[in-house]
């Protein structure tokens, strides 16, 4: 039987632990480093990065090669990371200039042709109307300036690389998994039509994509985990076959579980086909077993042809905003914002002059609190404009102004913070995969295309009848907390956000089929109303996934909300009350 590859991720996201790569290379054998640093936001920020002079990859990666980059090289470790952003070919020969002052000199390779604002209008010629898939509109010259415009590439690049004697490979922008997939096909010669085998990758890539909420980290029921405070960061064993392990350093904190790893694979998806550029996954088909502490294998993994089409993500530049937080304490909360609303509004010679204006009431205070700070509620005034003269102090000084002549009690937080910020508006679309072309620069400077061709439409999912049954589910209830029973992990799709539910045993899972429907889930979130709202079941991982089209507003980068990429969103749910049987309480005491 072939040796597996061992895959470690040492990044979930620009901004995680510095020290991972070191501890992952210290720690034990490992064959591939790898790291993920791009989200849909941080596209946006390396644009802001890269516009104000500043570098427009990852620089933190950097960091972390400083400590281990020697220690790969002599050790046969190879390196593939998305950090490259929008200057791949910028980090690759900054790569180069470390390993010189190390005195190494690993063979660097990287990838190109994600970036689609050089090719706008040739795209457009060719059919292509960047129709956002959230709102339906086309991108025009009326529509905002887009500042970034990536396709997600995906692992044939990476793959060659490898295969062509790479020991590093910098990514720009590539599906988040493409980083486990690519070295995989390497390591295993699979063709682009094993569809099992590359989605088997798929989904150990979605697991470690994120670092350590593998291994413990955000989990619902971190309570139960013996070291949660420094979670090690997670490997995955691929196998020949497409299965995986997903396991972690022994010595390590946090812990890997089939409850770990059922939270990361619920989080951040839509439906059940979970499209990545290469292939097709169906996210039902997974099954998760314990195989050992801190050892859970994935295996009957399914999988077809990849979509038609390539995701693209535009960043588009979006307004300033800047924003007053009004302290309310005591009572008459609802008029004592009208009258500051009212005032702010007068203040500055009314709403029109703005893109767009909003006052939000948040209710933080508490009824008959002891302490004067639980008695305070906040109104938020945002003020948005394209020109960024319209704020400033301007926006200030009219809340100032009210500081003696308004409602009783006022004051404000965190004044000084409240400067025009510029935001984004990010813009999923769509192009076929036929008008992509990846190519890759290997360490000798030439260059492989690898164009993308016509595919097929996945076909949906196959699902099977659910026999399980529940008997208790009619039997005497208790109300609680969703949470005293169920795990959740929520976060954004773009516009969108997720909440991914889960249980524990088949009874669970029961009563969240057929009690959790998208009506219940409006009562314990009626915030949610107006909006549409995909349910989809996931019996093998015990879980409902619900999507929420349009929550997010314009995306992470607009600023919209006070959770933005909604990663709080599923402990709320879970701290809503419901009525579950006693039956499930007393299984969970058990």
């Amino acid at each position: 039987m072939t040796a597996p590859l061992r895959i470690g991720n040492v990044s979930g996201f620009y901004g995680d632990r510095l020290s991972a790569a070191r501890e992952m290379v210290e720690g034990g054998d490992i064959d591939v480093l790898t790291g993920d640093y791009l989200a849909e936001l941080t596209m946006y920020i390396l644009w802001k990065s890269k516009t104000a002079g500043r570098p427009g990859y990852a620089s933190t990666f950097l960091t972390q090669m400083k400590e281990v980059l020697g220690t790969c090289v002599e050790r046969g470790i190879k390196i593939v990371v998305n950090a490259g952003g929008l200057d791949p070919k910028g980090l690759a020969d900054a790569l180069r200039d470390l390993a010189a002052e190390k005195n190494v000199s690993p063979a660097i390779a990287y990838l190109t042709g994600d970036d689609l604002i050089p090719r706008m209008d040739e795209l457009r010629a060719a059919g292509v109307d960047f129709r956002n898939m959230d709102t339906g509109e086309i991108h025009d010259e009326n529509s905002p300036t887009p500042a970034t415009a990536n396709a997600y590439l995906g692992a044939q690049g990476i793959a060659h690389a490898l295969s062509g004697g790479a020991d590093i490979v910098i990514c720009p922008r590539v599906t988040d998994a493409s980083l486990v997939v690519g070295p995989a096909m390497w390591k295993f010669g699979w063709d682009m039509t094993d569809y099992d085998r590359l989605a088997g990758a798929v989904a150990a890539g979605h697991v470690i994509e994120c670092g350590a909420q593998a291994t413990g980290g955000n989990y619902a029921f971190f309570s139960e985990i013996e070291n949660p405070i420094r979670p090690g960061f997670p490997i995955a064993e691929m196998y020949a076959d497409g299965s995986s392990v997903i396991t972690k350093h022994a010595d390590t904190g946090g812990m890997v579980s089939v409850g770990t790893v059922t939270a990361q694979l619920v989080y951040e998806v839509g439906e059940r086909n979970y499209l990545n550029t290469d292939v097709t996954l169906d996210l039902g088909s997974i099954e998760l077993t314990q195989e050992g502490p801190d050892r859970v294998r994935l295996s009957g993994v399914r999988g077809q042809a990849p979509p038609p089409t390539v995701k693209v993500t535009m960043n588009c530049v979006g307004t300033y905003n800047q924003a007053m937080t009004f302290a309310i304490p005591g009572d008459d909360v609802e008029a004592k914002a009208a009258l500051a609303q009212a005032g702010m509004l007068e203040a500055l010679g009314g709403a029109e002059q703005f893109d767009s204006v909003n006052f939000r009431l948040v209710r933080t205070d508490q009824p008959a609190a002891t302490l004067n700070e639980l008695s305070v509620a906040k109104l938020v005034a945002t003020f948005s404009s394209y020109d960024k003269e319209k704020l400033g102090r301007r926006i200030f000084d009219a809340a100032m102004s009210l500081a003696l002549s308004s409602y009783p009690g006022i004051y404000f937080q965190d004044e000084k913070q409240q400067r025009p910020t510029q935001t984004g508006l990010a813009w999923p679309c769509l192009i076929p995969q036929e008008l992509v072309t990846e190519r890759v620069v290997m360490p000798d400077g030439t260059t492989v295309d690898f164009p993308g061709s016509e595919k097929k439409t996945a076909e949906p999912a196959v699902i099977v009848a659910e026999a399980r049954t529940f008997e208790g589910i009619e039997g005497p209830t208790r109300t609680v907390s969703l949470g005293e029973v169920f795990g959740a992990r929520s976060g954004d799709k773009g516009a969108h956000a997720n909440i991914g539910i889960w249980g524990r045993s088949d009874d669970e899972y029961v009563w969240l089929r057929e009690q959790l429907t998208v009506e219940r889930l409006l009562e314990i979130f009626p915030e949610a109303s107006g909006h549409e709202i995909l349910r989809v079941e996931l019996p093998n991982l015990n879980a409902v996934n619900f999507l929420i089209r349009g929550l997010l507003g314009g995306g992470a980068a607009s600023g919209g909300r006070f959770d933005p990429q909604a990663k709080g969103l599923a402990e709320f749910i879970r701290s809503r009350k419901v009525e579950l049987p006693v039956t499930l309480l007393k299984e969970k005491s058990r």
